[in-house]
């Protein structure tokens, strides 16, 4: 591997608002801090299992202030993640037009807009659903903001591995906000999506690389070849599918979670094998391919999740 230059020491690139900022492009600008793209997967993660916790349909205002908790919580995260990270956003291409690089919001509007979802989604979680899936929630929060964002994602080429671990607990927050509890079905579920979240992400890494390289962020395929990168994608992509077969052996799921795990699992491990022999040959640009892995894998988990939660009316 070879080593990311830093990027050059000095202050953070300081937006210039243009003028007038109307307060509809406000409100814009706020919600797009929350990044509702990413929420969306998130909570597709959290309502299938709440349906196998129950084991039939939950509570629907459950559902309901689940979700919302999520979304505040997961919103608050990413308002964090922009206000630390503004400064690579500033150098990077596709996130150059993020509210606090454009000045649409400035830095000290970010910061308590984002600390305030916080403590507003935990008091939610707390008060309307439990206080496990408070902790949880805030957990969750606490680990993308510090461990991801402040202390791995700028250090090393494993960040994607461990701050993925941020973007598996909602599987346990839907298990506990209708247990009050956490079971091996739900962290067998996390598993799944720690192990999913890297050859996932580092599709879409080996995409844009140059825009991380250009910010000094040391995604994996700026320090490594593709043929590392490929390699790596199909190894965690092995071990995804093998501990989503997991649930049926276990008495958590039936015959058509397994068999659309076993589909949706084989055509994931086609495209990544796809990708890793054109990565061997030497292919590169658009003749790669490597988002369609990338999409694949979010049509992946949402089927996958799908099944989760139909499954139980099926046995």
């Amino acid at each position: 591997m070879t080593a990311v230059e830093s990027r050059p020491a000095g202050v953070v690139p300081t937006p210039t608002p243009g003028g007038h900022r109307p307060f509809g492009a406000r409100v814009k600008a706020f919600v797009m801090l929350t990044k509702p793209r990413i929420i969306e997967l998130l909570l597709i993660t959290t309502v299938p299992v709440m349906f196998l916790a129950a084991g039939t349909v939950p509570d629907l205002w459950l559902v309901v202030t689940t979700c919302v908790g999520g979304y505040l919580s997961a919103g608050g995260a990413n308002a964090l993640n922009m206000y630390i990270d503004r400064d690579i956003d500033a150098m990077m291409d596709r996130t150059s037009q993020r509210p606090l690089v454009t000045g649409m919001v400035s830095p000290r509007e970010g910061l308590v807009f984002g600390l305030t979802l916080t403590v507003v989604s935990t008091l939610w979680f707390g008060f309307l659903v439990n206080w496990l899936s408070a902790a949880l929630s805030l957990g969750a929060l606490l680990f993308y903001v510090v461990v991801y964002t402040m202390i791995l994602k700028r250090r090393t080429a494993q960040n994607i591995v461990w701050g993925g671990i941020a973007g598996c607990m909602p599987v346990l927050i839907g298990w506990s906000a209708v247990t009050d509890s956490v079971s091996w079905a739900s962290l067998i579920l996390f598993l799944v999506i720690f192990f999913w979240t890297p050859p996932h992400y580092w599709p879409l890494s080996m995409k844009v690389k140059e825009d991380y390289a250009r910010a000094g962020v040391p995604m994996l395929p700026v320090v490594a070849s593709n043929r590392v990168v490929a390699r790596q994608i199909v190894v965690y992509s092995w071990v995804m599918v093998g501990v989503s077969l997991l649930l049926t052996p276990l008495g958590y799921t039936g015959w058509f979670y397994t068999a659309v795990a076993l589909a949706a699992g084989g055509w994931w491990l086609w495209e990544a094998h796809g990708l890793q022999s054109r990565a061997r040959a030497g292919v590169t640009g658009g003749k790669l391919k490597e988002m369609r892995l990338f999409h694949w894998s979010i049509t992946y988990v949402s089927l996958l999740f799908v099944a989760v939660a139909v499954d139980p009316f099926l046995r």
